[in-house]
């Protein structure tokens, strides 16, 4: 029995010498791992507006007009016709609404685009001298396909409407003999398909560039040439509708602050200091 006591006394003693020992290994401070790096998410850009330059081709895809009178009545087409290019202006207002989608409103002006056309009957061949200029309205819609190293190319759609203004036409038959028809104007529906690429300048402000095509249904191009109130055989003139091939430049700016190709920062993250460990 008293060496059954000494035995637990001893025990004891040793429990009591470890037990500090085991306690300030407890709370000995875990080794720290740094955090990942943690980067910037920017939002989309809220509403921006553009302003953009460019110069378009135009394809006419016919002219036909009507005859009576002294040649042979019915409907003709133009036998040879050619639209010259002419710049383009416009302006816009958008909103971001994702990264990846925006929306806007466009407004361009077309300048005259001359016009050369060629027509011929039994009696006489006329060489025919015009110009047209339009307005085009359109409400489009764009896909951003992502940004890599500051370019964001995109794809979009538009339509609307153009407003189509021809100049008077004249008919040269021999030198000395000409008729003109005065030109017609009017609204026409319009779409069109872009794609292009924009490029950050600022976090605010990109630089925008790529192609558009835009398809213009036809219309009146010219009325019946009279003298008096008395016709005097042809006319009126109506255009097929156009396929204008634009290239655009310009500049979009955004009042969000983030012009979506901007690349943001990375922040690394800094750990709170190591607490202070009592043994």
């Amino acid at each position: 029995m008293q060496k059954f006591a000494k035995r637990l006394a001893y025990a004891a003693l040793m429990a009591g010498i470890a037990a500090p020992a085991y306690a300030a290994d407890a709370f000995e401070p875990a080794p720290y791992e740094p955090a990942p790096v943690v980067v910037e998410q920017p939002a989309y850009n809220g509403w921006y507006i553009r302003g953009d330059i460019g110069y378009a081709w135009s394809d006419l895809r016919g002219v036909d007009y009507i005859t009576y009178g002294g040649g042979i009545p019915g409907e003709k087409s133009f036998d040879s016709y050619d639209l010259k290019g002419a710049m383009t202006l416009g302006a816009g207002v958008g909103y971001q609404v994702t990264n990846y989608f925006r929306t806007d409103l466009t407004a361009d002006y077309f300048f005259d685009s001359d016009f050369d056309g060629q027509t011929s009957d039994p009696f006489s061949v006329s060489v025919d001298t015009s110009s047209y200029s339009a307005f085009l309205l359109l409400a489009n819609a764009y896909v951003d396909l992502g940004t890599y190293a500051g370019f964001t190319p995109y794809v979009g759609a538009g339509i609307g409407g153009a407003y189509v203004k021809w100049d008077d036409l004249r008919n040269t038959i021999d030198p000395g003999i000409d008729n003109l028809h005065k030109g017609a104007a009017g609204w026409r529906f319009a779409w069109s398909l872009m794609a292009g690429a924009s490029y950050c300048l600022t976090d605010r402000l990109a630089l925008d560039g790529g192609y558009r095509y835009t398809n213009v249904e036809g219309g009146r191009m010219f009325e019946e040439y009279s003298s008096s109130g008395v016709s005097l055989g042809a006319g009126p003139g109506f255009d097929d509708g156009f396929n204008i091939h634009e290239v655009r430049a310009g500049l979009r700016y955004s009042f969000g602050g983030n012009s979506n190709c901007y690349v943001p920062q990375t922040v690394a993250y800094e750990p709170p200091p190591e607490p202070v460990v009592y043994k």
